[in-house]
């Protein structure tokens, strides 16, 4: 097959809406401002879209919501990334549609899966440390969990943005913002337990000051953390659908659990508005009924009876 852009490849989907599909202008406009969004993601993993697969579409879906991008604008980019992937296969371009399967968000606030200390502790214990990546991948773990990372934030993580000695980490987040966010005590230690993994590559230039690198000597692309949780999942028999996003997710939900502030997690998770964070506020009924039974007057003698 000759050599096709992903230019030419978008201005033949956008002939194929509107000739085939008969589509309205706003809405091929909209599915394609959707397939750009996906093009500029895996742009920076340096993949084409060959190389797309479920778990980077999934990471992609994640991506959205972590954004604060709602339950139907997500709905509507992934209706324009499936059209896309079925045009594709119908060119011949890819053999297999990635995005088939692809689900659609329910309406409405929900949180996704969150991981129980248990299965987080489950899954640091999975880690093989006998392997050459394997204290880099407890490492990346707890940073996720400890931290709440984006999975962006943690690939792109450097050695000059650590200030472990003061137990804190520089982050740069979305627009190229930048955040203090605490890490503990633990997931420093595990930093400082691969340091030495780490000393021992050859590092290429350029790639000096990322933390988090590959057996080449350079860092990691977000699809690659994706296979590490998945594979540490899969080890200790968590059936949930986990994705780095969940990590972040499990902070954010642990933090809200154990009394923390809603503000300081909207700082620490680097939201810009605070009804981004207020997703957290959404917690099983089980906790929203302890909270009732433990903190409102009414439930308490002591109050009760003055």
């Amino acid at each position: 097959m000759a050599v096709v852009t992903q230019d030419s490849l978008l201005r033949r989907y956008v002939a194929y809406l509107h000739l085939e599909k008969g589509m309205s202008y706003n809405t091929i406009e909209a599915y394609t401002r959707d397939v750009e969004k996906l093009l500029r993601y895996i742009a920076t993993d340096n993949l084409s879209l060959r190389d797309v697969g479920r778990s980077t579409l999934h990471d992609f879906v994640c991506t959205l919501q972590d954004v604060g991008i709602g339950a139907r604008s997500q709905a509507r980019v992934i209706s324009g990334i499936k059209s896309f992937f079925k045009f594709l296969k119908l060119e011949g371009y890819i053999a297999e549609d990635a995005a088939d399967r692809l689900e659609m968000p329910q309406t409405g606030r929900h949180l996704p899966e969150v991981l129980t200390v248990d299965e987080i502790d489950a899954m640091l214990s999975s880690i093989d440390l006998t392997a050459a990546e394997g204290q880099r991948n407890r490492a990346i773990l707890e940073v996720l969990y400890s931290c709440g990372l984006r999975v962006s934030e943690l690939v792109g993580l450097r050695l000059s943005q650590l200030y472990l000695a003061d137990e804190y980490i520089c982050v740069e987040g979305k627009g190229n913002k930048q955040r203090l966010v605490p890490i503990s005590p633990q997931a420093v230690r595990e930093i400082e337990l691969y340091m030495p993994c780490r000393a021992l590559l050859d590092i290429k230039p350029g790639e000096e000051d990322y933390l988090f690198l590959n057996r080449r000597g350079r860092h990691l692309t977000r699809v690659m953390v994706f296979y590490i949780v998945r594979d540490a999942c899969a080890r200790c028999g968590i059936e949930k659908t986990v994705s780095p996003h969940t990590l972040r997710h499990s902070f954010a939900t642990h933090l809200l659990e154990n009394g923390a502030n809603l503000r300081a997690i909207q700082q620490m998770l680097g939201h810009e508005s605070i009804t981004t964070t207020e997703i957290y506020v959404h917690l099983d009924k089980h906790f929203l009924r302890r909270e009732v039974l433990e903190h409102h007057p009414r439930n308490n003698p002591q109050i009760c009876d003055k």
